[in-house]
């Protein structure tokens, strides 16, 4: 029979969401699993998305402004930058997935850190650039120096992810400086920082504030995490207006859906609640990082809303120990496990399953 898709895509694995919640539960014929494999805050809609977000479906018969334009300005005015320096889209993913379209060719070349985000290889794939995959420190962090040396003549993309997901390290200032003034000049410097509103440590930089005039700096954001958008899908990116036109003209038509666009203005009027919320996940990410520690796991300070279990081969063992008992994480098998952090009541269950897993 005649192949009718790429070839090469046959040994690229696919991306893998988390357990599905009402599966497990009803397999285990108890109340109600818990998930703590996605990232998600788990504090319900910010006040007034509800709202918003109702109003927005009496016109949902109509085109969404394609130009993101009310919401762009609320952005605009939030970040201290111009309008056009941003790009609204259905969330981070597809904003790098439309960034890798806009740069690169096949043969052109990502690089990025690995562990990161599982999507990188997929979105590097799909344009058919060549992923160079720079392996992290012990500390499970980025090795900046071995990225830099990776780059090439051929390198159009470096991704920084940063906290790192999904092992929650971060890069500080001073080796982001290095970094970043060792990059050559027609390399553009991807910060994907989807959870910046989680970080605490005062030593690692908010790249829009401390890079954002650089011409070959882009910032990658997410509402999906602390703004409590997950399901509405809404990101947005900020960088130089060169750069930003040229990704606009592959940006797929209307992708900032007419829900997601009135669900984010009403979410950026509540900073002050999502701030709030914030501050109880970072409480219950060193309580969870101490209890962790406390079984005997080397766990790396996380300044993300979830922790890392370097488990290494045992990590599909420990996951489906934890879904015995009805808590879904996400084991990355041979590395280690991710696991969100929830509500007070959830991360204790979590932690009772994980002295279980890691006696057993």
């Amino acid at each position: 029979m005649t192949r009718l898709t790429r070839s090469d895509l046959d040994g690229l694995p696919a991306y893998v969401p988390g357990r599905n919640l009402a599966d497990l539960t009803r397999e285990l014929g108890i109340a109600e699993a818990i998930k703590l494999a996605s990232n998600e805050v788990p504090y319900g809609p910010l006040p007034g998305v509800i709202e918003a977000v109702t109003d927005a479906m009496l016109h949902s018969h109509r085109y969404p402004d394609m130009g993101s334009v009310a919401l762009r300005d609320a952005l605009a005015e939030r970040l201290g930058v111009p309008a056009e320096r941003i790009v609204t889209g259905c969330g981070s993913v597809a904003l790098a997935e439309t960034l890798v379209k806009a740069t690169c060719l096949p043969g052109d070349e990502i690089v990025y850190s690995w562990r990161s985000f599982e999507a990188y290889p997929i979105i590097s794939a799909g344009a058919g650039a060549s992923s160079v995959r720079v392996p992290n420190t012990d500390g499970h962090g980025h090795d900046l120096d071995a990225m830099a040396a990776a780059i090439t003549e051929r390198t159009r993309l470096v991704i920084v992810c940063n906290p790192n997901n999904p092992t929650g390290t971060s890069v500080r200032k001073a080796e982001l400086d290095r970094f970043i003034a060792s990059v050559p000049s027609d390399v553009l410097i991807v910060l994907d920082e989807a959870y910046r509103e989680l970080v605490t440590d005062p030593e690692v930089p908010d790249g829009l504030e401390t890079y954002g005039d650089r011409h070959n700096v882009l910032v990658l954001r997410t509402m999906s995490k602390a703004w409590g958008l997950a399901g509405l899908r809404m990101g947005y990116l900020v960088a130089q207006p060169e750069v930003t036109a040229a990704i606009r003209k592959v940006l797929t038509p209307f992708s900032t859906s007419l829900v997601a666009q009135a669900a984010a203005l009403a979410a950026l009027a509540q900073e002050p609640e999502v701030r709030r919320r914030c501050a109880l996940v970072v409480e219950e990410r060193e309580r969870v990082t101490g209890a962790l520690r406390g079984f005997g796991l080397d766990v790396p300070t996380s300044q993300a809303n979830f922790v890392w279990l370097p488990l290494g081969d045992g990590a599909a063992a420990f996951g489906q120990v934890c879904e015995s008992r009805g808590v879904i994480v996400r084991p990355f098998q041979g590395d280690g496990v991710r696991v969100t952090i929830g509500t007070p009541e959830e991360n204790d269950v979590f932690l009772g399953a994980a002295e279980v897993a890691l006696k057993s």
